[in-house]
């Protein structure tokens, strides 16, 4: 008869447990989708939803969790909304977890760089690819322990909910004990439940956290979730699958044919494949650019050179269509743009992503912006398979290939923290090359690198200049690098072009004093 009670005892508990993970989830998933609304209306551009997102944070925050869950059983009704015990305290746990959860959420964004975010685009990866690949992946990571904490701290506020006749694991515990008198029993029992439960929380935490580790997933593994996200629209080719110059020219050959869809690779571009008019644009009412006239002719290497503040970054972003200019106009290719503020709509983040894609144009960033949570491998292989739609299998080998020709074949398996700063340039270089790009830009690739680092990139770069279909251009305040990769020097300064022409001229022979004084402060 004593076993057969406390059997009943610990049935009546169990059922508790139940709404207590019941109130929990509701809590907790509620207050997700709360927080993510939330998120967005507290950096919303109308001032009336950015205020009242602010005073729903200073209530919520500001009230005790009893009382909330006291109005959501008792006021709501007067209004007309009646909700069970269950309902109205996972809606008050829900509430109640919103800011915290935005918060949450917010700091894990940011935590995510938005130079990885400007790779992804220069990459050619949509909204959609950039939030699946780089972004989500590493802010779910830095959430991580704070979803933790949030959902331990949901369970154990759940027991609030007895206040308003809730029948989970506390306020049954009370009921027994009232019943039986066995306070110490049956309050250690829910205690250990209680622990129980945190325990699992805890753990299942450490489990996703050695998942998401960057150390600690195989990386084919960690591709293969990542391909379900991306279709396939890859045509198999007839040939074996060990003779890898075949897979590099058939994927080679798919690049370039998907870029069809925004512009016919057979029409021939003017012997100058870029050429810039009247370009300007300005952050503030500060001018970073202005009146820029300038004509790259094809396959040749251009240095966009001058001290810092001179505007050369600025401009090679805009010829990477990554920042939009103020006015003017410029032609890649065979493509034409016209910049003045009736047009500014017209050039969304998805059409300067086609655009892109459709020149060819892809940059090299100055501090690198390697994707932190990816391999070597990954990072060069990542639009392959997301942009050109490449299958993970031959993507790798594709880019096993470009690091090889990097000299990073040994380092292929590493991830960003692992390389020094020349091996990350390498690696940046690869990724971008592998795309098979006609218009390479590079923003000062050496300024972060120690000397002989540096004579590795200059090597590297002279090497790709022999591709007669590539046009590179090169901003640097380092005399070393223009005089060794610049065919044509363009020297810049207070945002305007002071002096331009071939490398001897420029650096050997300046005619402007600006120029003048520039070169002998450097050499």
């Amino acid at each position: 008869m004593h076993l057969f009670l406390h059997y009943l005892f610990m049935k009546y508990l169990l059922g508790g447990i139940k709404i207590t993970i019941y109130v929990t989830f509701l809590g907790l998933f509620g207050g997700a989708f709360f927080g993510i609304i939330l998120a967005g209306l507290q950096h919303s551009r109308i001032r009336l939803l950015a205020l009242l997102a602010k005073i729903y944070v200073g209530i919520f925050r500001g009230t005790p969790l009893i009382l909330q869950m006291v109005f959501a059983y008792d006021a709501l009704p007067y209004i007309g909304i009646m909700l069970p015990g269950i309902f109205a305290g996972g809606l008050a746990l829900a509430a109640n977890e919103a800011p915290f959860i935005s918060e949450l959420i917010r700091s894990a964004l940011s935590s995510v760089g938005n130079g990885q975010v400007m790779a992804g685009e220069t990459l050619g990866l949509t909204k959609l690819h950039r939030s699946v690949y780089i972004i989500w992946p590493q802010a779910f990571r830095a959430a991580l322990p704070g979803i933790g904490n949030e959902t331990i701290s949901t369970l154990k506020n759940s027991a609030l909910a007895m206040v308003i006749a809730v029948p989970e694991l506390t306020l049954r515990s009370t009921q027994l004990a009232s019943s039986t008198f066995d306070f110490f029993s049956i309050f250690f029992a829910a205690g250990v439940w209680y622990l129980v439960l945190t325990g699992a929380v805890s753990l299942a935490q450490e489990g996703f956290e050695r998942i998401l580790n960057h150390e600690g997933i195989k990386s084919n593994k960690k591709y293969r979730f990542m391909s379900y996200f991306s279709k396939n629209t890859w045509r198999k080719p007839e040939i074996a699958d060990s003779d890898l110059k075949k897979v590099v020219n058939q994927v080679n050959m798919q690049i370039l044919e998907s870029r069809s869809n925004y512009a016919d690779i057979r029409d021939k571009a003017p012997g100058n494949y870029i050429e810039i008019k009247n370009l300007h644009k300005a952050y503030g009412g500060n001018i970073a650019i202005a009146n820029i006239n300038l004509t790259l002719p094809t396959a040749t290497t251009t240095v966009l050179l001058g001290s810092s503040g001179a505007g050369k970054s600025t401009l090679l972003r805009c010829i990477g269509l990554l920042e939009l200019p103020d006015g003017g106009s410029m032609r890649i290719g065979t493509r034409t743009f016209s910049f003045d503020s009736s047009k500014r709509s017209f050039y969304d983040a998805d059409k300067m992503a086609e655009e892109r894609k459709a020149g060819g144009i892809t940059v090299v960033f100055q501090n690198f912006n390697l994707f932190e949570h990816l391999t070597s491998t990954e990072n060069v292989m990542l639009a392959l398979t997301s942009s050109y739609k490449i299958p993970n299998k031959y993507a790798r080998d594709v880019a096993t290939e470009a690091l090889n020709s990097v000299g990073l074949k040994s380092h292929a398996n590493k991830l960003p923290k692992h390389l020094s700063g020349g091996q990350q340039q390498r690696v940046a270089i690869a990724r971008a090359l592998v795309i098979k790009p006609k218009v390479l830009l590079m923003d000062e690739p050496t300024s972060a690198l120690d000397p002989e680092s540096v004579n590795g990139v200059i090597d590297l770069v002279n090497v790709l200049k022999g591709n007669k279909d590539l046009s590179i251009i090169i901003t640097t305040h380092q005399l070393k690098v223009a005089s060794c990769l610049g065919d044509r020097i363009v020297f810049m300064n207070n945002g305007g072009i002071v002096e331009s022409g071939t490398s001897d001229n420029i650096l050997l022979n300046p005619k402007n004093p600006q120029t003048i004084r520039f070169i002998e402060a450097f050499q």
